[in-house]
C-alpha cells in the first residue's frame, strides 16, 4: 500500500545503478524483499557511475540468495516483473539471473519458460508492449549467457517471416502493413541490447536477419504522415522524408558499421563475464505467432477502413518532435536517441498514474551523458501527439512539474526554451495541438506562481485578433483567470501592461433584468422579478409553468418567454456551479417546455451565450449541463455553434471549439458507457441464469426426494424448507427477469445513441462543408487545387474587412510583414484541421 509505507527519500539526481532500494519502491508490497534491504541499506551505496556495477549486482544475488529457500515463488515472480516494468533495467537483471543460474539452473530454466510463455501468450493477446519488452528481455539474458544466440536468431526469424507473409498480397493482406511494421520494429529496437553479442557470436546468422529486414523496407510501402504532424511545413511533403520504421532502419545500419557500439545500454555483463560463461545455455523453446484472421479486400473502400483499423491497433509508438536547435540540444548519436527515447517512453508507460515514480526514474536513467532536452522533446512529442496523446493530458503535465522540482537547476530552463520555441512556430502548429499546449502552459504555470516574462511577448497585442501568437497568449491568460482570478493574473503582467487589453472581461453576469433605480423598468423586469418570487417561494414546477403559459405566452410570446425566463433561472443559478445544478434539476422542466424544438434551443443557447458573455467557461458550463438533462440536443449546438455568429469568432477565440468539443465527447462518452453497462449486464444474466438455475434444481431435487408414509409416497423434505427453496427460485429467477430488461433498455438506447451519434457527425460534415465551400476559391477547370498557404497569386478573397485582411507578422510569428492572406483562409484552416484532429478522430471513426 502506497499510503501505509512511505518511501525513503530517493537517490540525488543522474543516479546510475541497479539499485535494490529502487526495485524495491517499486515493488512495495513485496515485503520480503523489503525487509531484506531494509537491513542492507547501509551496505547498498549510491553509485553515480557504472564503475560500481559489479558490486551493486553482488549485493543484490547475496540478498536474493538468502532469501531464496523462503521465498522461491516470490523472488521468481518479481523478476519477472522487475523485467518487464523496469524495462531500462533490463541488462542488470539479465546477469542477476546469469549469476543464479551459475547455482540453480533449474530456476533461470524456469525464468526462461515463464518468458517464452509469456511472449506466446502476448502475441496471440497482440500486447505490443510485452511483446517489444521481452524481445529486450530475451537479449538481457542472452548477454549474460543463459539463452543461446540462435534462439534470438530464430525468433527474430518467425517474426521477419510473418512480417512479409502480411505484405503479400496473396497469401496476407497489404492494408495491415503496420501490424507487419510492428513485427519488424520489434527486431530493430532489441538490437541495441543483443547486436554486439549477436554480431560476435553468430555473425552470419546475424547478417542473415538485416538481409531480411533489408528486404523487407524495400518492398513495404512508405507511411507518409503528414496528416499527424505537429508542424505544418513544406518538408512534410517531401518524397525524400523518411517514416519512421526507414528512419529506425538507417540508424540500425549506421549502428552496425559502427561496431555495434552504443554508449546508452549498460554492458554491466562484461564486468562478470569470467563467471558467467561458465554458465549452462538453456533452450528458449520457439515461439508461434497467431495465423492471419484478415483476407485481401477488392473494394478501395474496404481497403480504406482496413488500413484505418490497422493503424488505431498498431499506431506508431513516437512522432518526433524536434523542438530545439541543433546547437541547444544534446549531442548524441542517432541509435543513442533512438535508446534514450525508448527508456523515457517506457517510463512514461509503466509509471502511468504514479507521477512521483515516474519523475524519479525518469532523471535517473542508465546513460552516461546529459538528456533534458531529449527528455523534454520526447514528453511534449506525447502530448501533442494526434490524434490523441497515449495517458490523459494531466498526466505530462504533473510529470513535467515533478522533472522542474528535480532538477531545479536544469529542468526549468529546457521547459522555458521549449514554450519559446513551440511558441515562435505557433503559426504552423496544428489547431488541436495549440490547444493542448494552451491547457498544459495555463495549468503549468499556475504551479509556479503564474509567473512568466510576459514582456517578451508584449509585441502581439499590435498584431491582427486572429494572428494564432496574439490568441495563444489570449486563451491562456483567460485559461489562467479560470484556475485563480481576475487581480491575480493581471498583476501578473503588470510588466506588460500591453497584455492587460487580451485579458477577458472582468464582470460577472449580464443579467438583462437586473434592478437598478437608474434604468426604466420594463415588462421583462415585471415578469422576471414575480418569478424570482415563485421560485423563492418554493412553487412547484407545475405551478410555474402554468403561469408562464397563462401569463407571458398569450401577451409577449414564446420567445419573449424563453428570453425572461432562461435569464431569470440563469441569474439564479449564478452563485456557483452547484446552484447552476440545483435550478436545472428543479426547473428544467419549464425550460424543456419552453424549448420543445430547435429553433427554441437555439434561441435558448443565444440567451445563455448573452447572460454570460463575460465568461466563457460558464457559457460552456451551462451548455454542457443543459445537453446533460436533455433540454438541448447535441444537433442543436452544432447549428448553434456554426450559426454566422459564431463562425466568425472561429479563428479569435476559444469559445466556441470548447462548446462543440464538450458537445462530441458527451456524445460519445454516452454511447462508451451504454457498451460498458451493457457488457455488465450480459455478465450478469449469466450469473443469474446460473443461479436460477441452480435454485430451480435444488427445489426440483427436494421435491423428488420421497419416503413412504403410511403406504403412501410424500416428499420427505419439511414444508418450511420447500417454501424457503422455491422462494429463493422465484427469487433467482425474478431477478434474471429483471435483469433482462434492463439490458433490452440499455440495448434500446444504445441503439438510439448510436443514430444520434450519425446524425451529429453527419451535421457536422454538412456544416464544415458550407463553411468551407463560402470561403474556398474554386477549383480551376484543369483540376489545379489553389495552394492557400504559399499564396498562389491566381487566390483571390473577397476583403470585407481591411484590418482583418492583413497580417502584420513578424518573421517569428511564421509570416513576412504585410502577407495579405485573407481571414476566412485561416478560418478555413482551422476548421480543416479541427475536423480532422478533433472531433472525427475522437470517435475512433
Amino acid at each position: 500500500d502506497r499510503n501505509q509505507n512511505p518511501r525513503s527519500e530517493p537517490p540525488p539526481a543522474r543516479t546510475r545503478h541497479l539499485s535494490l532500494l529502487s526495485v524495491v519502491r517499486h515493488r512495495r508490497h513485496e515485503h520480503w524483499l523489503e525487509d531484506a534491504a531494509a537491513s542492507h541499506r547501509r551496505q547498498v551505496p549510491r553509485v553515480r557511475g557504472t564503475a560500481d556495477h559489479k558490486e551493486h549486482i553482488e549485493i543484490c544475488y547475496n540478498v536474493l540468495s538468502r532469501e531464496y529457500e523462503h521465498s522461491k515463488d516470490d523472488i521468481f515472480e518479481f523478476l519477472l516483473q522487475c523485467a518487464e516494468q523496469l524495462p531500462h533495467k533490463i541488462p542488470f537483471f539479465g546477469v542477476l539471473i546469469g549469476l543464479i543460474n551459475l547455482e540453480n539452473e533449474d530456476f533461470a530454466k524456469g525464468i526462461v519458460d515463464a518468458t517464452q510463455a509469456n511472449l506466446q501468450d502476448a502475441l496471440h493477446t497482440e500486447n505490443r508492449d510485452r511483446i517489444r519488452i521481452l524481445l529486450r528481455f530475451l537479449c538481457g539474458l542472452m548477454c549474460s549467457k543463459v539463452i543461446s544466440p540462435n534462439s534470438i536468431i530464430e525468433t527474430y526469424e518467425t517474426l521477419l517471416s510473418s512480417a512479409a507473409t502480411i505484405l503479400d498480397e496473396e497469401a496476407g493482406n497489404p492494408s495491415w502493413q503496420p501490424h507487419a511494421d510492428f513485427y519488424v520494429y520489434c527486431i530493430l529496437a532489441s538490437l541495441p541490447w543483443g547486436g554486439s553479442e549477436l554480431f560476435e557470436q553468430v555473425p552470419d546468422e546475424l547478417e542473415r536477419v538485416l538481409v531480411g529486414i533489408q528486404s523487407y523496407v524495400s518492398i513495404r510501402r512508405h507511411f507518409d504522415d503528414i496528416a499527424f504532424s505537429v508542424f505544418e511545413t513544406d518538408e512534410g511533403n517531401s518524397p525524400n522524408k523518411k517514416d519512421f520504421m526507414e528512419d529506425l532502419w538507417e540508424r540500425m545500419q549506421l549502428l552496425s558499421r559502427n561496431g555495434w557500439k552504443v554508449k546508452s545500454v549498460p554492458k554491466p555483463h562484461l564486468s562478470l563475464e569470467a563467471q558467467l560463461v561458465v554458465g549452462k545455455c538453456h533452450r528458449f523453446h520457439p515461439v508461434s505467432l497467431p495465423p492471419p484472421t484478415f483476407t485481401m479486400s477488392s473494394s478501395e473502400i474496404l481497403q480504406g477502413q482496413e488500413k484505418h483499423e490497422a493503424n488505431l491497433k498498431y499506431p506508431q509508438r513516437l512522432r518526433r518532435l524536434h523542438i530545439f536547435p541543433t546547437n541547444k540540444a544534446e549531442n548524441m548519436q542517432p541509435v543513442d536517441r533512438f535508446v534514450v527515447e525508448e527508456y523515457i517512453l517506457d517510463v512514461l508507460l509503466f509509471f502511468n498514474g504514479c507521477r512521483k515514480e515516474c519523475a524519479f526514474y525518469l532523471v535517473s536513467l542508465p546513460v552516461s551523458f546529459r538528456y533534458e532536452y531529449l527528455m523534454a522533446e520526447t514528453i511534449f512529442s506525447q502530448l501533442l501527439l494526434l490524434p490523441n496523446p497515449p495517458f490523459r493530458p494531466i498526466y505530462y503535465t504533473l510529470v513535467i512539474i515533478d522533472l522542474c522540482k528535480a532538477l531545479p537547476a536544469a529542468f526549468p530552463s529546457v521547459v522555458v526554451a521549449a514554450v519559446h520555441a513551440l511558441f515562435d512556430r505557433i503559426s504552423n502548429m496544428d489547431t488541436e495541438c495549440r490547444t493542448r499546449l494552451i491547457l498544459w502552459f495555463s495549468h503549468h504555470l499556475s504551479n509556479f506562481q503564474f509567473i512568466w516574462p510576459w514582456q517578451e511577448w508584449a509585441n502581439v497585442k499590435g498584431l491582427p485578433k486572429w494572428a494564432p501568437q496574439r490568441v495563444f497568449v489570449q486563451e491562456v491568460l483567460e485559461r489562467e483567470i479560470r484556475l485563480s482570478y481576475f487581480e491575480k493574473i493581471k498583476q501578473s503582467i503588470e510588466d506588460a501592461a500591453e497584455l492587460e487589453g487580451l485579458l477577458p472581461p472582468k464582470g460577472g453576469p449580464n443579467f438583462r433584468y437586473h434592478t437598478d433605480e437608474s434604468k426604466e423598468s420594463t415588462e421583462g423586469h415585471r415578469l422576471s422579478k414575480e418569478l424570482v418570487s415563485m421560485v423563492r417561494g418554493r412553487k412547484t414546477t407545475r405551478d410555474i409553468i402554468l403561469w408562464v403559459e397563462e401569463q407571458i405566452v398569450p401577451a409577449n410570446g414564446a420567445k419573449f418567454a424563453v428570453d425572461v425566463v432562461s435569464q431569470t433561472l440563469l441569474d439564479i443559478g449564478s452563485k456557483s456551479f452547484t446552484h447552476l445544478i440545483t435550478v436545472l434539476e428543479r426547473y428544467g422542466q419549464i425550460i424543456s417546455k419552453l424549448c420543445p424544438d430547435e429553433e427554441m434551443q437555439l434561441l435558448l443557447m443565444d440567451e445563455v451565450s448573452a447572460y454570460w458573455k463575460n465568461s466563457t467557461q460558464m457559457s460552456a458550463i451551462a451548455i454542457d449541463r443543459m445537453m446533460g438533462y436533455r433540454l438541448i440536443s447535441n444537433l442543436a449546438i452544432v447549428k448553434w455553434v456554426f450559426s454566422s455568429a459564431n463562425v466568425d469568432q472561429f479563428h479569435v477565440s476559444d469559445r466556441p471549439w470548447e462548446i462543440l468539443r464538450n458537445t462530441v465527447s458527451k456524445t460519445y462518452n454516452r454511447i462508451s458507457d451504454l457498451r460498458k453497462e451493457i457488457q455488465t449486464l450480459r455478465k450478469s444474466i449469466q450469473v443469474a441464469k446460473e443461479a436460477s438455475a441452480k435454485a430451480i434444481k435444488e427445489l426440483e431435487e427436494a421435491k423428488s426426494t420421497l419416503e413412504i408414509v403410511e403406504g403412501q409416497p410424500v416428499p420427505s423434505e419439511r414444508p418450511g424448507r420447500l417454501r424457503r427453496l422455491q422462494g429463493f427460485a422465484d427469487k433467482a429467477k425474478e431477478e434474471e427477469v429483471t435483469i433482462e430488461e434492463s439490458l433490452e433498455a440499455k440495448e434500446a438506447l444504445l441503439a438510439r445513441g448510436l443514430e444520434e451519434g450519425k446524425e451529429l457527425l453527419r451535421l457536422l460534415f454538412k456544416s464544415f462543408v458550407d463553411v468551407l465551400t463560402e470561403r474556398l476559391p474554386p477549383v480551376s477547370a484543369d483540376g489545379d487545387v489553389p495552394n492557400l498557404r504559399a499564396g498562389d497569386p491566381n487566390v483571390t478573397f473577397p476583403v470585407s474587412d481591411p484590418e482583418a485582411a492583413t497580417m502584420e507578422i513578424d518573421n517569428e510569428n511564421g509570416a513576412d510583414n504585410n502577407s495579405q492572406v485573407d481571414c476566412g483562409n485561416t478560418k478555413l484552416v482551422i476548421i480543416l484541421e479541427s475536423l480532422s484532429n478533433g472531433a472525427y478522430a475522437h470517435w475512433g471513426i
